[in-house]
């Protein structure tokens, strides 16, 4: 039979009366001034009441002291079972728990912080070994070489027209549509003044003596989220891809560091427990008295007294 079922209804009547009984247990728990008024009372079983008082805490609103009082079968006597500070229906209660990693947010970190990323983080891998790399002799080196060589005649082409001549839409495949997607075969660039400006003005925004790259462990040249851009402007400068970085999705100094360092602070595994030293399921025997040995066992005080007479 369920709690629920045997829990009575209908207080008791000798217990829902002990409000002083029970204000006096909620008080000598509690800090001077801090029990409020009488909030009702519920009952727990047979001859068993809970009476509950408001929390004027501060920082406790909304709990209540609950004060739990009983007497036994044919008594008149009511005494106290226990007294406890809980929460209510409408108090304030801590928020549930989550693991750091989801409550980080975008923006969130600032100068020092220091941003862990986990050993197998989806958002990196292994860099560039040179493994992969074909041999100098090699059919696909060969053809590399060639494809350079022709790319090379065909800018030389575009490059003798004017920007009138050059051909909208270039045949799919060839060397002219690949130059298309790098960048290339357009009217003007930027000039060395275009560029000066645009790396004092990144510098500036995400370089090196900025304070979060001042308290950064590492900088932006050695992290995996850093993405390479072309051209002259990156040999200093690239763009960051870290979601929790300030600088996601901008162009850093190569010189620049924040605390998202992909290889600043890796997070270990979890340690694995070592082997127990002591065996619990194993019986040691522990002797409660010495070994009879007559060499090891010292003479007692009648003995070494009736030696003494003897001689």
């Amino acid at each position: 039979m369920s709690a629920a079922t045997t829990r009575s209804r209908t207080p008791d009547r000798l217990c829902a009366e002990a409000v002083d009984l029970a204000r006096a247990a909620a008080e000598e728990a509690a800090a001077p001034g801090v029990v409020g008024e009488h909030e009702g009372l519920v009952s727990e079983g047979d001859r068993v009441v809970t009476h509950f008082f408001a929390c004027r805490e501060l920082g406790y609103r909304g709990w209540r002291w609950a004060v739990t009082v009983a007497r036994a079968s044919r008594a008149k006597l009511v005494t106290v079972n226990e007294s406890v500070l809980l929460p209510g229906p409408d108090a304030l209660l801590a928020p549930e728990w989550v693991p750091w990693s989801e409550r980080l947010r975008p923006g969130d970190m600032g100068p020092g912080d220091l941003l862990p990323t986990d050993a197998e983080d989806l958002r990196l891998e292994p860099g560039y070994s040179g493994e992969d790399e074909p041999a100098p002799n090699s059919t696909v080196a060969s053809v590399t070489g060639e494809l350079a060589e022709l790319a090379e005649a065909e800018d030389a082409e575009v490059a003798a027209g004017s920007p009138a001549d050059l051909t909208i839409a270039p045949a799919r495949g060839s060397i002219a549509s690949v130059a298309e997607e790098l960048g290339m075969r357009r009217a003007r660039v930027l000039s060395r003044y275009g560029l000066h400006v645009a790396a004092d003005r990144w510098e500036e925004a995400f370089g090196a003596k900025t304070p979060m790259a001042q308290a950064a462990p590492a900088s932006c040249v050695s992290c995996g989220f850093l993405a390479r851009i072309g051209g002259s402007l990156g040999q200093a400068f690239g763009v960051c891809a870290n979601e929790f970085s300030p600088a996601d999705g901008r162009v850093v100094s190569l010189a620049y560091g924040c605390g998202g360092h992909s290889e600043a602070a890796v997070m270990p595994r979890p340690p694995q427990p070592v082997p127990p030293r002591i065996d619990e399921t194993r019986v040691d025997p522990f002797p409660l008295r010495p070994a009879a040995d007559s060499g090891s066992v010292p003479a007692t005080e009648d003995e070494s007294s009736a030696e003494l007479g003897h001689s």
